[in-house]
């Protein structure tokens, strides 16, 4: 069955008294050009730094692709990258992408006109660059290469300090010692790149989802004011920039999914009027529904009404996707953006320098591990802390205890074992301090408990904790008209890009809880109980310290139950051991609505110990979060399952 069939595409659209028809980007062989109105295929190889090598023949030789794009960048990984950087100059961009992703398949990805493109720059876009050319120049294969800088913020620290700016979060002050400080730029310089010919564009610090607006943008001539589309196709990125997160990974109903090994990365194809069909290569493992796209849609969200990115402001709550029968592992059809002016400033990620850590984790087993592991943990401290005594340092900055497999992270809702408990357990102590011969000192002190402590200690995991420096994240904002974007196209400067703020907006949008409405008072009740599980999909992300969960419910007539039950205030009440509250009366959990997909999206804040490696705990992302919450009961409600039979 054809995508391209699917999409309903029509002829082109009205511009006042003009119509434009699609622009196509793709060079092929003989100059042959689509009809107007021709879809566009985009393939996503990555989903992070450390994503699998078989992504890339996968789409390549499966996809019929237009554009393939890797997404290698997060929070964490900028600080990695920043860190990797100090070390050398010519380091700072993810290796991967030009070794294992690019350097293996680069003579065929030229020979099929397929277009690259990848925030695998990093801190040091330039080098990753070179790096890419040497890499053509070996396999005999001429491509334009382009970057795209601007993103680093670096040469204005001094001026920032005394500006008065404060995180976006915790509302602390500018930090003394910043790190690193990163724009997320938007899509239109990656689109500009394209227009001046680039094959591979490699971009530092850019919002994920715009690594496919940009060639969309590129494709399509889509305007600075047509925000439905451009909101369409930050939705497409949205819904692939993390690969197989949209096509089965992770999903709440694993044990559905074939052939985990072959999981088939995602492809959209897309038409000049926003709506696309997402599916992924035939042959390959994976699932593609409506349950496995709408989890991804909740991914990282936080209000699904102001999804705020840098060449639009995002409506997401009506968006609807729909299963398409035919295809081989499942494609959904995906419409409904929404898109309103974006702001006049850009978001930015800065790092500073907040001490030192290491986390030791230590398998144990025999009769009552979990006890052992407690108590090894505790003399384990007890022991440094009395050498930081005799040598004058103060006490650690934070320390995290768990045992795993004694469901510590479940707080009130853990599951008490019987007999001692399981006979299994993985002691996780993880250490922070400001200095780092203090930390030093701990990593020293772990192995000797394998002698003198607790029996039934089998090792350390990976061997002597690593001490590494903790690089906390400092969110603010910047005004867009003081970034200067430049291109390089073959390591030559083309072009000076200023932001057009013509298509901007700063309106403050107040947000309003909705009230429960009369319908869901009076819903019927019932003698039943049911699992979140039997009744909605959940999936956890992150930002910052913050996490979110969304639930989309299984069914439409389930939906008014989950809103009815499922409050903010419950939310709170379940996740309360993890909340860590700044103030008495702070609200640390808000609930959105998405009525398109039967959503719900919940925001925690404070919910992960600091976020990132700055979290000393096991889930510093909250990836189990939505899994945790699979087990809240709905109560007191009428035979559900029986509605939809």
């Amino acid at each position: 069955m054809s995508c391209a069939a699917l999409l309903g595409l029509r002829g082109p659209r009205l511009l006042g008294a003009a119509a434009r028809p699609p622009r196509w980007s793709r060079r092929r062989s003989g100059g042959c050009e689509p009809p107007a109105g021709g879809a566009v295929r985009i393939g996503c190889a990555s989903g992070f730094w450390g994503d699998t090598a078989a992504a890339v023949p996968q789409l390549l030789y499966g996809g019929k692709l237009d554009f393939l794009v890797f997404d290698y960048l997060s929070e964490i990984t900028m600080s990695l990258l920043t860190a990797a950087k100090a070390r050398s100059p010519v380091l700072g961009y993810t290796p991967d992408f030009v070794s294992a992703a690019m350097a293996p398949y680069i003579k065929d990805i030229h020979r099929k006109g397929v277009r690259v493109i990848s925030n695998a720059g990093g801190i040091n876009p330039l080098a990753c660059a070179a790096a890419l050319q040497e890499v053509a120049k070996k396999a005999d294969v001429d491509l334009k290469i382009a970057v795209v800088t601007g993103d680093d913020l670096m040469s204005e620290k001094e001026n920032l300090k005394g500006a008065g700016i404060t995180d976006l979060e915790s509302g602390k002050q500018f930090p003394e010692s910043i790190h690193s400080m990163n724009v997320y730029l938007g899509a239109r310089p990656i689109s500009r790149a394209l227009d001046l010919g680039a094959d591979i564009v490699v971009t530092g610090r850019c919002v994920d989802s715009g690594i496919v607006l940009g060639p969309l943008i590129h494709s399509f001539g889509w305007n600075r004011d047509e925000f439905d589309l451009l909101a369409a196709g930050s939705l497409a990125g949205h819904l692939i920039e993390c690969g197989a997160q949209c096509t089965g990974g992770i999903f709440t109903d694993w044990h559905a999914v074939p052939d985990w090994h072959n999981i088939g990365f995602p492809i959209v194809e897309c038409s000049s009027e926003g709506d696309f069909i997402l599916s992924k290569p035939p042959d390959t493992g994976g699932l593609i529904s409506f349950g496995t796209v709408v989890e991804q849609l909740v991914y990282e969200l936080g209000n699904p009404q102001r999804y705020l990115l840098p060449d639009v402001t995002c409506d997401f709550s009506e968006v609807s996707i729909t299963e398409i029968p035919g295809f081989d592992g499942g494609a959904v059809k995906v419409r409904g953006a929404k898109g309103s002016p974006p702001s006049t400033f850009y978001k930015v990620n800065a790092t500073y320098l907040d001490g030192f850590r290491a986390t030791a984790v230590c398998p144990v087993g025999g009769p009552k591990a979990i006890q052992k592991g407690k108590r090894t943990a505790e003399s384990i401290l007890q022991r440094t802390r009395l050498i930081f005594s005799q040598l004058g340092y103060e006490d650690y900055s934070a320390v995290n205890i768990q045992v795993l497999g004694s469901e510590d992270t479940y707080g009130p809702h853990a599951r008490r074992s019987i007999d001692g408990g399981p006979r299994e357990a993985v002691i996780w102590l993880a250490v922070h301090h400001k200095r780092k011969e203090a930390v030093e000192i701990f990593s020293r002190e772990i192995a000797p408990a394998g002698t003198g402590m607790a029996p039934g200690l089998t090792g350390i995991v990976g061997g002597r904790p690593r001490v590494s420096p903790v690089f906390k994240p400092f969110f603010f904002y910047y005004p867009k008209s003081n970034v200067q974007i430049s291109l390089f196209l073959n390591g030559q400067h083309v072009e000076t890009l200023e932001e057009d703020l013509t298509f901007t907006s700063d309106e403050v949008v107040s947000f309003d809880p909705p009230k429960i409405s009369s319908e869901l008072k009076d819903l019927p009740s019932g003698p039943h109980t049911y699992r979140l599980e039997d009744l909605a999909y959940t999936r956890s992300g992150d930002k910052g310290n913050s996490a979110n969960i969304g639930v989309i419910a299984r069914h439409p007539l389930y939906y008014p139950y989950l809103k009815k039950t499922l409050t903010a205030q419950a939310l709170e009440n379940y996740f309360q051991h993890l909340l860590e509250r700044e103030k008495p009366e702070e609200e640390l959990v808000t609930r959105y609505e998405l009525p398109g997909i039967h959503g719900l999206n919940f925001v925690l804040k404070n919910s992960l110990g600091g976020g990132g490696i700055a979290s000393l705990r096991s889930d510093p992302q909250g990836k189990a979060l939505g899994q945790m919450l699979l087990d809240f009961q709905i109560k007191n409600v009428p035979d559900l399952k029986s509605l939809i039979e």
